[in-house]
């Protein structure tokens, strides 16, 4: 760690930052080691059921007086957290990298990304008027009042360690709600300097807490509890299902961030160079390690060989590596997620794929690190054209038609995002019409952001996240029906 500056090594190592996790009756130490080296790089304490009620207890008794708290004053709070992020961006940036591996530029690029969120909430802080309704009662006046719905249970991903609790924290207190935070086990460092900054930022006693511990233990209270009113998850689709029943029977508004399988699809006409090099940034951005991540590449089949080519030496170009020193593609976070890498290159080859490069992990950087990969040719049952990656495997394959590749990209449970290369204007209106995605890029990559929302359909998700959609979730419409007398 003498690599690093001594602000974020004391964020790491100082106990009273630590301690934070363990507020709320801590059990135990996690130790949190850096998926690059296999280095300690810290231990936090855990908490349990207990300590999970006790942060509930906290946001409920904090409630009261945040909910009422003057939208300006809200959102004055907001700002100073926003601009402490901002501030802390480095240190940020190179917490995650120790934990996660992301690369460092990637990094900061989140940083950034969810600082945004910070500062579009504080604004949307101001806005939740009160909205006239047109009577149609004699003698009446009528109003609809949007108010927070109470404490907000946030439960975030390794993959995205800052950016999911802000996109859901910066959303639920603009709202006027209190959130008690549940961060991924593999990267708690992230949640924990995001908390050390709100209480820098001077936020209330209880209305923003971190509580890290067994996932099943931590969550379970919380879909139990009936003072939690909303829950926002982001993570696998069986993990979701499974939040989707346990919150039933106390009716919790939910927000439901799930699995993706994306489908790329380039027809001839495109423009080869751009499809190839955004084909590049939709497959191997995070390592392969997102939701957003194209999971299938639909070729016509009049370019399918010089995009198979051109494709195939753009990711043999690409780097390998520690993600301090700032490779294209740093460590997969855990030996499940390169054991998955490994069964689904081997499913896919015994079912008649061709390995055109990667295939395997790097032994010489390390046990997390997996060469970046493409197959061609892969059949429909081969396991990745059904099962989510998460990892840098690109699986190409040739269609003939239009009907048949919106047949074959629509043939599955997840629906979140499609990538579509065409110039043809009528093509791109009937396929954004026909593919069933909550979102559809056309001939572009990037698409996220604080002021669009995000979400999916199928078993993608329920709800959004972002925009003025994302504040729904932590508000109930209440309706006032009045006569003067």
């Amino acid at each position: 760690m003498t690599d690093m500056p001594k602000t974020l090594e004391s964020w790491i190592t100082d106990a009273a930052l630590l301690r934070e996790a363990g507020d709320f009756a801590g059990q135990g130490r996690l130790a949190v080691r850096d998926p690059a080296s296999g280095a300690l790089v810290a231990r936090v304490t855990l908490s349990d059921a207990t300590g999970a009620r006790a942060a509930v207890d906290a946001a409920h008794a904090a409630f009261p007086g945040w909910s009422t708290m003057l939208p300006q004053n809200r959102a004055a709070l907001l700002h100073r957290w926003h601009d402490l992020i901002v501030a802390a961006k480095e240190d940020l940036a190179r917490i995650m990298v120790a934990e996660q591996g992301k690369p460092i530029g990637e990094a900061r690029g989140e940083i950034d990304y969810a600082a945004s969120f910070v500062q579009f909430y504080a604004e949307e802080a101001l806005r939740p008027n009160i909205e006239g309704v047109t009577s149609h009662l004699p003698d009446a006046e009528m109003e609809l009042w949007r108010e927070p719905v109470g404490v907000a249970a946030l439960i975030t991903p390794w993959n995205f360690p800052v950016a999911m609790i802000t996109r859901k924290a910066a959303a639920a207190l603009a709202a006027g709600c209190t959130a008690v935070i549940h961060p991924s086990a593999e990267t708690p460092l992230s949640a924990l300097a995001l908390a050390e900054l709100a209480r820098r930022a001077e936020f209330p006693a209880g209305v923003m807490s971190t509580v890290i511990g067994d996932a099943a233990t931590i969550v379970g209270e919380w879909t139990s509890d009936a003072r939690v009113r909303a829950l926002s998850f982001t993570g696998s689709t069986e993990i979701g299902r499974v939040l989707y029943r346990q919150s039933a029977d106390t009716v919790k508004r939910l927000v439901l961030e799930l699995g993706g399988h994306a489908p790329f699809i380039v027809f001839s006409g495109a423009n080869m160079d751009r499809a190839v090099a955004e084909a590049v940034k939709a497959k191997f951005a995070t390592s392969g390690q997102d939701c957003l991540g194209a999971n299938r590449f639909y070729i016509h089949r009049p370019v399918y060989e010089e995009f198979c080519d051109r494709f195939t030496k753009a990711v043999e170009a690409l780097t390998l590596g520690n993600g301090r020193e700032d490779p294209d593609i740093g460590p997969l976070i855990n030996e499940k997620a390169i054991d998955k890498q490994t069964q689904q290159v081997e499913d896919a080859v015994a079912k008649g794929a061709k390995l055109l490069t990667g295939g395997s992990v790097d032994e010489g950087l390390g046990p997390l690190f997996f060469r970046p990969t493409v197959l061609a040719d892969v059949p429909d049952s081969a396991a990745i054209m059904s099962e989510e990656t998460f990892g840098p495997i690109a699986p190409l394959t040739a269609f003939d038609t239009e009907d048949e590749v919106i047949a074959r990209a629509n043939e599955t449970e997840y629906g979140l995002v499609a990538y579509l290369h065409s110039h043809d204007p009528r093509r791109i209106y009937r396929m954004t019409r026909a593919l069933q995605f909550g979102m559809v890029a056309v001939n572009r990559t990037k698409v996220t952001g604080a002021p669009i929302p995000f979400g999916g359909v199928k078993q993608s998700g329920l709800g959004r996240e972002g925009a003025r959609q994302g504040l729904e979730a932590f508000t109930d419409i209440k309706y006032v029906c009045r006569d003067w007398g």
